[in-house]
């Protein structure tokens, strides 16, 4: 029976440790699975806002699906210009003098394809639609763009997001749940990773600095 009773506590003990053990390990495991896969798929917005940024550049608004958008990477040209302030004389009627004019020269120099300037040597642009996580592979970003009206003035806008659950659906509930929750400085905060805004003339994103390393 004290044989039996010893086993019992043993067993027990072992679980509580267990309990205790996974009580402090399990948050630390999660942050480094939640920063490896948020730094993954913000590298990836960036890319999205480098191309959006280009396609506003060159096309006058942003795109609001990516098809269009790689598309825009596959088949786009940037032409190369070079501003410079120059001026002339010009009779003037009224006065009845030559008078100095001031004017800007733009001077084409050449043409370059978006995707040599943006993704040369890499074709990682081909993926930029879905979520860089293994087993989320399937699952792409929300994005939308529209034109609001800022001041008086037409501004086009965009807006790319993807879901926290999305991003770590195989980790524990309640610790994503706390992670959905998120209200701090150093952290994304919200149940989404979001870059651009749909209200406000932004292309940032909503992630701290600490995510805006250089990619190697």
């Amino acid at each position: 029976m004290k044989l039996g009773i010893q086993v019992v506590l043993w067993i027990a003990s072992i679980f509580f440790a267990y309990k205790i053990y996974d009580s402090v390990s399990g948050p630390i495991r999660f942050n480094q699975v939640k920063n490896e896969r948020y730094a993954k798929v913000i590298d990836r917005m960036k890319d999205i806002r480098t191309a959006q940024i280009a396609h506003k550049d060159v096309k006058g608004v942003f795109s609001n699906n990516f098809d269009s958008l790689i598309k825009f990477i596959d088949d786009g040209i940037f032409t190369l210009v070079e501003k410079r302030d120059s001026s002339y004389l010009e009779y003037d009627r009224t006065y009845r003098i030559d008078m100095l004019k001031e004017v800007v020269v733009i001077d084409t120099l050449g043409f370059v394809s978006v995707k040599d300037s943006l993704f040369k040597n890499t074709d990682r642009y081909k993926n930029i639609a879905y979520i860089p996580v293994e087993g989320a592979e399937d699952k792409k970003f929300q994005i939308k763009a529209e034109i609001i009206n800022k001041n008086g003035y037409k501004v086009p806008v965009f807006e790319v997001k993807v879901a926290k659950n999305i991003i770590l659906f195989d980790q524990d509930a309640d610790l994503l749940k706390q992670e959905n929750e998120t209200v701090s400085v150093d952290g994304v905060n919200g149940s989404e990773i979001i870059l651009g805004s749909l209200s406000n003339v932004s292309t940032n994103g909503n992630w701290p600095t600490i995510f805006d390393a250089k990619r190697e």
